[in-house]
């Protein structure tokens, strides 16, 4: 009795739940949600990826289409760290608030603007810019309609406190006017001197703020989602007694940083976490949650137990059958990365970096397999990659009459295994990852009979950076003048 009584008192106190339900598998981090006409928009970070924010649909908040996404090129004034986008909607026109690393300085808050949700988007530049850095923007009327924008102080970044300020927005969203006001910090225990990612809902008497807390990210995040409270959008606002409402599950650790949005007089949290099973090499992955407004003013979870049927990501298989890479495709924002589809090829011009040009897909399973078939008139070192960022990459290539596995850790190359296969001939290169840590690579002359490159399993548990997912895909290494060819990519759960 005295267990139950622990275990039940744990659970009331984060909300226990078997119901945040995965609706964005996949590296997703800091979804922002919101419903324009009959269908509902979200976008999420991507950090060094290109392309920028990814944008996606849904009519039931549970399966979402992919809808293409913002950016394709850095913003004139910013270098990298394209981070935490808030879309929202407002008189006719689609509002993107984003937070980017200025060039020569820190990080910024920006917008940008688009007359319907899909695109093209218009960068307006940046909004705010404080010495520590700002980001996570979040727009809100106040109770006599003024807009203002929300945004955290990013202290955290040099060992300072990291308020929550507000300050009146002009309503063509290209400049903030007047002087901030800070709504409030980190000064519960559980928050561990950060508090960020807030997002507002109006309802009734209350302006209530889902805000997150603690370390995002990585292996040692420690995240957890709180309320606060104010019945003026300047304050004072109050923090809900029984903080975090969100914590760790068995299934999912570190939730937080999304926004509430409703639906058919319901309303729903929709927010980031990541998987017990494939933690930080899966990433951030986009989750549903459902909440009420009690009667003593407050939020609660419901935690039903099922929000509707999520289609499963069936084998993704990429023929390059179109001029265009598909959607699924990623490139690092410090890279300029040249390709060309003819004739269902892939050409992937070359890069002399040490972990060359590449191109990534996010995995969807903590064990899966990948393959690629190198064309024999590669010129370059042309093959499978395992991506972490460009100074941390495990990639099997096709170079000189051999299939070499490569490690590049914290800038460093080494050669773990090679043999030598006959040329001229195409080669087949499989990736088999398992519990997301472990990889085997094997490789076919005759895209039939495979053989083992490494007999001892490839430890990729370096691989994920502190924010972002590993990424699976393409590599092209040489002389700019020298390019990969590959044929039928697949990626399949195991």
């Amino acid at each position: 009795m005295i267990r139950l009584f622990l275990s039940l008192t744990f659970c009331l106190h984060v909300f226990c739940s078997n119901a945040q339900q995965l609706i964005l598998p996949g590296d997703h981090p800091d979804p922002s949600a919101v419903k324009i006409g009959n269908q509902y928009w979200v976008a999420g970070t991507t950090s060094n990826w290109f392309p920028a924010f990814p944008l996606y649909r849904s009519n039931d908040l549970v399966n979402w289409k992919p809808a293409g996404h913002v950016f394709t090129k850095m913003p004139g004034w910013a270098d990298y760290y394209l981070w935490a986008p808030e879309i929202t909607y407002d008189k006719g026109k689609v509002y993107l608030y984003y937070a980017g690393h200025k060039k020569g300085g820190n990080l910024c808050i920006a917008a940008a603007v688009a007359d319907k949700p899909e695109g093209p988007y218009t960068d307006l530049g940046p909004l705010m810019c404080e010495a520590a850095g700002s980001i996570d923007a979040f727009p809100m009327r106040d109770e006599k309609g003024k807009l203002y924008m929300i945004w955290k102080e990013d202290g955290n970044s040099v060992g300072k406190p990291t308020p929550i300020w507000a300050m009146e927005m002009k309503e063509d969203r290209t400049a903030l006017i007047g002087e901030k006001k800070e709504l409030f910090r980190a000064d519960a225990a559980w928050e561990n001197g950060l508090v960020e990612g807030v997002s507002i809902i109006k309802r009734n008497d209350y302006f209530y703020a889902f805000y997150a807390a603690a370390s995002c990210c990585g292996k040692k995040c420690n995240y957890g989602t709180g309320i606060a409270r104010a019945k003026s959008l300047l304050g004072p606002w109050e923090k809900y007694p029984g903080n975090p409402v969100l914590g760790e599950t068995a299934e999912w650790k570190c939730p937080g940083h999304g926004t509430p949005v409703e639906k058919d007089g319901k309303f729903y949290f929709i927010y980031h976490a990541y998987s017990t099973n494939s933690s930080a090499y899966g990433g951030r992955q986009g989750l549903l949650n459902e909440f009420e407004f009690t009667n003593d003013g407050w939020v609660r979870f419901t935690n039903n137990s099922n929000y509707g049927k999520l289609k499963k990501t069936g084998k993704i298989v990429d023929q390059f059958a179109t001029k265009e890479l598909s959607g699924g495709w990623h490139w690092s924002v410090f890279q300029n990365v040249q390709y060309k589809i003819a004739n269902k090829t892939l050409q992937l011009q070359a890069l002399p970096s040490i972990s060359g040009a590449y191109l990534g897909q996010s995995v969807l399973a903590d064990s899966y397999q990948a393959e690629v078939t190198v064309q024999k008139n590669s010129t370059s070192q042309a093959g499978l990659a395992l991506i972490g960022d460009d100074k941390n990459i495990l990639y099997a290539a096709v170079d000189s009459g051999a299939v070499r596995l490569i490690q590049v850790k914290k800038g460093e190359h080494t050669v773990i295994a090679q043999v030598q296969v006959q040329q001229p001939s195409n080669v087949s290169i499989r990736a088999t990852v398992k519990n997301n840590t472990q990889v085997t690579f094997m490789y076919s002359v005759d895209g039939k009979q495979f053989s083992v490159l490494n007999g001892n399993a490839a430890d990729i548990s370096y691989l994920p950076p502190w924010d972002r997912a590993v990424r699976v895909g393409l590599v092209s290494k040489g002389p700019v003048e020298k390019t990969a060819h590959f044929k039928n990519f697949t990626l399949d759960n195991l």
